[in-house]
């Protein structure tokens, strides 16, 4: 999530990360956008590994981790997240993890190019921007 514009850069769903699954799309990331000057995120595994930590640190990227138990220090992603639940998870049964990836990715074009955003003054984030979809 880009905390400026507030797009959704990536939302790749997955049974679980590992931490070359977690570099290999934030280096794909950043190559189309640029490597951020700060990556903030909470304190979840997948990006307070020690791999994760030094691949940022050497993209040249500071990590900003926010303090435990203080999700309001995330509130953009807090929100996106509870936007995605109820807008499109509560109303889907995905019959396979293609199916969870090809309409997630259907989702956020739409949260990126058409959904108004009321921090936005009620437009997109990105109307001209093209998510790719995940294979």
């Amino acid at each position: 999530m880009d905390e400026h514009t507030h797009e959704c850069l990536a939302s790749v769903p997955r049974r679980s990360w590992r931490n070359n699954d977690v570099i290999e799309l934030l280096s794909d990331l950043m190559l189309i956008r640029g490597v951020p000057e700060y990556m903030r995120s909470d304190n979840g595994s997948e990006f307070t590994a020690k791999q994760i930590r030094k691949w940022l640190r050497d993209a040249g990227s500071v990590t900003a981790y926010i303090e435990p138990g203080s999700p309001w220090e995330n509130g953009y992603i807090e929100s996106f997240n509870a936007r995605m639940r109820a807008e499109f998870l509560n109303g889907e049964l995905f019959d396979t993890m293609y199916e969870a990836q090809v309409l997630t990715q259907r989702w956020v074009r739409y949260y990126n190019q058409v959904r108004p955003h009321s921090s936005l003054g009620g437009r997109p984030p990105a109307p001209q921007t093209l998510v790719p979809v995940a294979a």
